[in-house]
């Protein structure tokens, strides 16, 4: 199948694109990109050097995918570093994703995700699969996120900070430190208002595991405030999701958001 390109695009010379890809009027696609098969592209959008396509992704109008890190060290505009994108993403009208900042790096957006118009990703994020970024959203610089994560509009989040997997983040929340998976973190500052069971249950978590997460919480948040301890009861639990939670807990060098 060969690719449907509207008189007026912009494509270099050197980018390589596969095939049943359609790209729209006045959309621009720099040299050293690449595209898999069946991507759309709408009217004005911006393919920069460096930016990895998979398949089936949807591009809206103006989105601007590849762009030079927002980071005032970086000043080597043809430093080789890209943006890596998966399959089935939908990236609504003017998306932003910036390429990452040291040499031969990625910023990565995996499989399914969903960003709203105006959402932003960094430069050097990893973004997982099936996320939900929502209307003027905005990851800094090196933000990991996992998977199925929703984040609402108009959250800022911090440089470093690492978004656990099936966590809610709620409207214009403020996000300083790692948001734990599992739970709902709403608000300025941000505090853990109690599990995302909504998404749990879209999910496809059992109703043994949200009991099992529902204890993780108590432990957490409702009984001894030695952080110590209420790992090691956590521990005792031996269930996955709670090693889980003990897991990205210990790993969270910014410390991370709490129940008030």
């Amino acid at each position: 199948m060969s690719n449907h390109l509207h008189p007026t695009a912009l494509i270099d010379a050197n980018a390589k694109l596969g095939t049943g890809n359609r790209i729209g009027a006045y959309a621009i696609i720099e040299e050293d990109v690449e595209l898999g098969d069946n991507n759309t592209l709408a009217a004005h959008a911006v393919l920069k050097r460096g930016t990895r396509l998979g398949n089936h992704n949807q591009i809206y109008e103006h989105a601007v995918i590849g762009g030079i890190p927002q980071d005032i060290k970086f000043t080597d505009i043809t430093l080789p570093t890209y943006v890596r994108i998966g399959n089935h993403n939908v990236l609504r009208e003017a998306v932003t994703i910036n390429r990452a900042s040291k040499e031969g790096q990625a910023t990565v957006l995996g499989d399914g995700n969903f960003m709203m118009a105006t959402s932003h990703i960094g430069h050097d994020c990893q973004v997982g699969n099936n996320n939900v970024i929502v209307v003027s959203a905005g990851l800094a610089g090196h933000v990991s996120v996992g998977d199925k994560v929703f984040i609402s509009g108009g959250v800022m989040v911090h440089q470093f900070v690492h978004i656990g997997s099936y966590a809610m983040i709620g409207g214009n929340a403020k996000i300083t430190q790692d948001t734990l998976p599992f739970m709902i973190t709403d608000g300025n500052p941000a505090q853990v208002r109690g599990l995302n069971l909504v998404g749990l249950k879209r999910g496809g978590f059992s109703a043994t595991d949200i009991r099992a997460l529902k204890d993780a919480y108590r432990i957490l948040f409702m009984q001894d405030p030695d952080l110590d301890v209420s790992l090691t009861r956590l521990e005792a639990l031996q269930h996955p999701l709670a090693s889980q939670l003990v897991a990205f807990i210990r790993r969270a060098k910014r410390s991370f958001h709490r129940a008030s």
